[in-house]
């Protein structure tokens, strides 16, 4: 699966066995029921920041969101404090990704909540090669370890926000959630979500255009979350280390990379900005190419080169189309 870490079952069952403690949710609010800690409003818990996105632009004035993974933190490394599956336990909703974190997919099971939306099951996920980069003698280790921890969606790409057209089927689905966990507001939902399906076809739209003319197709990055977006619109995706932007590639790899971007005429090494820039830097300095950021969109931080999904994604295409030449 894409993960970086997994995180011990000790932790996990720790976090369980602590859960009834009492807290206040992490954006401050009361320690109370759910309407008194949320002001009335629809209490909804997201597992990171395309899922938080999505429920504070569906959700509107109707909801009170509180995300699991902080502004910073590398979502796959996620260790859940005791308090936080607490707070999953009194959530009105959930949202997340099943099968990127596995800490937080362990709690969930555990919370009980009636509302519970995974992510995976309102498009369809993908086998994507997860381990590229990788031998395949690494790719089998990997996936041994995979079938230990039994993840639901063995083998399958984790990373369809991505792409503008699978987040908004995302989207849909969330918003007809939203709708049947609170049927008062239904017809705010059902507005809110149409109106941000509006914002994800301009958006696709803009890609398809920016992206249809180019004097290459191939882009390198540290971290191979690009496959959905590089199908989407005819572009190749070649990963330095596989999903761990952090890892470090074999000789073989680096060499293959020269070669392919010699073949292909690719211009610049993407890195993210969670991530060290160290291997991207290397293999730049010994390719004669330029780096950038291409941002994952797994978290927004100062660092980020817009304020949200919307303009995020944006700069990404602004990035893509310089490095491949968008005529």
């Amino acid at each position: 699966m894409n993960v970086r870490r997994l995180i011990p079952s000790a932790t996990i069952a720790g976090a369980a066995a602590l859960s009834l403690v009492t807290l206040s949710a992490c954006s401050g609010a009361s320690d109370a029921t759910n309407g008194e800690k949320s002001g009335g409003k629809l209490d909804v818990v997201a597992s990171f920041y395309p899922m938080q996105y999505l429920a504070e632009q569906i959700g509107g004035d109707h909801v009170a969101v509180t995300t699991l993974t902080k502004p910073g933190v590398e979502p796959h490394d996620l260790e859940l404090k005791p308090r936080q599956a607490s707070e999953l336990r009194r959530a009105d909703v959930v949202l997340y990704l099943k099968g990127l974190q596995p800490a937080v997919d362990k709690a969930i099971d555990q919370a009980g909540v009636e509302n519970t939306v995974d992510a995976a099951t309102l498009t369809k996920l993908e086998d994507h090669a997860a381990h590229e980069g990788e031998s395949p003698e690494e790719h089998a280790d990997h996936e041994g370890e995979e079938h230990g921890e039994e993840h639901e969606h063995e083998g399958a790409d984790p990373h369809v926000w991505l792409d503008p057209v699978k987040y908004t089927e995302i989207a849909k689905g969330v918003g007809a959630s939203l709708e049947k966990a609170d049927p008062a507001h239904a017809a705010t939902y059902k507005k809110n979500t149409e109106a941000l399906v509006t914002k994800l076809k301009a958006l696709d739209t803009k890609f398809s255009g920016g992206l249809k003319t180019t004097g290459t197709k191939t882009f390198i990055t540290t971290h191979s979350a690009f496959a959905y977006l590089a199908e989407r619109y005819g572009l190749e995706q070649e990963g330095v280390a596989g999903v761990d932007p952090e890892s470090d590639p074999s000789p073989a790899r680096i060499k293959e990379l020269q070669t392919i971007a010699k073949k292909e005429k690719v211009t610049t090494v993407f890195f993210e900005t969670l991530a060290s820039d160290k291997t991207a830097k290397t293999l730049a300095k010994d390719a004669d190419l330029k780096t950038d950021v291409l941002d994952p969109l797994e978290g927004i931080t100062e660092k980020s080169k817009g304020d949200d999904y919307i303009e995020v994604m944006e700069s990404n295409l602004a990035a893509l189309q310089k490095a491949l030449g968008a005529k």
